[in-house]
């Protein structure tokens, strides 16, 4: 061989493995920084591999307990939020509510379309940063309404009309960090309603500019209740991280509902690293609510609702399990819209909705790109040729589905375990299969009666 060109390299075989350190992805993501000297945005919620309600199952009834008939026997799905001070709580058909996500990340007619969905299906939907469009008011029987750090479109006016108020101190996705709207997606409406400049990038504030702490919280609280006359449910939402403490403070508040976000909570917009590297997951964090609400004797004041990554009824029903009253969906209904759909829906005709997705250069299934404002379904855009591809007829009708068939796999699973009341499933109704889950939801490991740090359980 001539000994100007390359020689052979006798590499030990370890060469070739894969680094647990430095992964092709990792490679990969270091390599783009070091061109574009910039980090990752993006949309949707944690991609990593996290203890979720999967990883717990329900030990049905038979001999121990009997169960009901589900022909026969009726299971209570209804549920009733903000008992504590409002002289209006909310009163839904089902434990299951739409979380808040903006005009401005979502199109009008999404907003619309998830409106219709919550009032045929008997529940809440929830209006986002930037404020109450008319017509998600006029879709949604029951709405809640935000008021977030950045009080983009924040007005008195409309949170009068709204049925609760929401007040947002972090989310799942995020916490600690602000909000983000790219610049593609503020529109002249977006722009004038958060009274902003049109096609420029808008971020939210990470606190409240009014509050520096839990007594400040206080004040805020009872200022909104005057506003409302003590009507309307006041509900404290904030990002799962320090959740025992969170709970507490925001109940000392005066807070008639918790919100707790985990950390597979979606986002429109956000920073790679909060999305993976900040929060617990949101199986840890319902079980620390339920038992910080127990500490303080509020279990039965205090309506606790989670959030963050939850799919199915038998999410729900493991989440009410563990001491939810309500759970809290939002990557979910814009899937049931249509969201990640190789089609989109025009006309009543199928189209293909590929191009669209590999010119984001991914695929339908694989999305995160919510905000860049180019969705090809029509949901996560501001751009009026696309939005026009959702159909909020279709739209609403599918996501009313959903959220139908969600709230009778909770009370179908509830029967099982011999409770006539879904509200009425307990830990004791649950088993983990992995010692991860079986310490943060606190129930034991399938099979055993051991909970992990539990000394009474050893």
């Amino acid at each position: 061989m001539p000994m100007d060109q390359p020689q052979p390299m006798n590499l030990p075989m370890d060469a070739h493995r894969r680094s647990g350190a430095f992964p092709p992805e990792v490679i990969a993501q270091i390599q783009r920084t070091a061109t574009e000297g910039h980090y990752e945005i993006r949309g949707w919620g944690a991609k990593r591999d996290l203890p979720t309600f999967d990883d717990l199952l329900f030990l049905t009834a038979s001999l121990t307990r009997y169960p009901l008939e589900g022909y026969r026997e009726k299971c209570d799905t209804s549920t009733v939020l903000g008992t504590r001070y409002a002289s209006k709580p909310l009163h839904l058909a089902i434990p299951v509510t739409i979380a808040g996500m903006s005009f401005g990340a979502l199109s009008a007619t999404a907003k619309v379309a998830l409106g219709r969905a919550a009032s045929a299906a008997g529940t809440s939907t929830t209006t986002g940063d930037g404020g109450m469009i008319a017509e998600e008011r006029a879709a949604s029987r029951l709405l809640v309404y935000q008021c977030l750090p950045s009080r983009y479109g924040f007005n008195v006016d409309d949170l009068r009309q709204a049925d609760a108020i929401e007040i947002v101190i972090g989310q799942g996705a995020k916490p600690g960090g602000g909000g983000l709207l790219l610049g593609q997606k503020v529109t002249d409406r977006v722009a004038g309603m958060r009274t902003l400049p049109a096609g420029v990038d808008q971020r939210s504030a990470s606190r409240h500019p009014d509050w520096v702490g839990p007594d400040d919280l206080r004040i805020k609280i009872e200022e909104l209740r005057e506003a409302t006359r003590w009507e309307k449910p006041v509900y404290v939402k904030f990002g799962a991280t320090r959740v025992v403490n969170d709970v507490k403070l925001a109940v000392e508040a005066g807070a008639d509902v918790v919100v707790v976000d985990g950390m597979q909570g979606g986002t429109a917009a956000t920073q790679d690293f909060f999305i993976e590297h900040t929060g617990i997951p949101t199986l840890a964090a319902v079980r620390l609510a339920a038992e910080a609400l127990r500490d303080i004797g509020m279990e039965d004041t205090v309506q606790l609702i989670a959030s963050g990554g939850i799919r199915t009824g038998a999410d729900v029903a493991k989440a009410l399990a563990l001491g939810a009253d309500a759970v809290s969906v939002g990557v979910a209904p814009l899937i049931a819209l249509g969201c990640n759909s190789p089609t989109y829906w025009q006309d009543g005709s199928d189209h293909d909705a590929s191009d669209g997705y590999r010119a984001l250069g991914t695929e339908a299934g694989y999305c995160h790109h919510c905000h860049t404002g180019r969705c090809p379904v029509g949901v996560t855009t501001q751009d009026a040729g696309l939005e026009a591809r959702l159909d909020a007829d279709r739209g609403a009708r599918q996501v009313t589905n959903y959220l139908k068939a969600m709230a009778m796999e909770t009370a179908a699973l509830a029967r099982a375990c011999g409770k006539s009341d879904v509200h009425n499933l307990e830990p004791n109704d649950l088993v983990a299969l992995t010692v991860e889950a079986a310490a943060m939801a606190q129930v034991p490991l399938a099979g055993t009666e051991w909970i992990p740090g539990r000394q009474d359980k050893l």
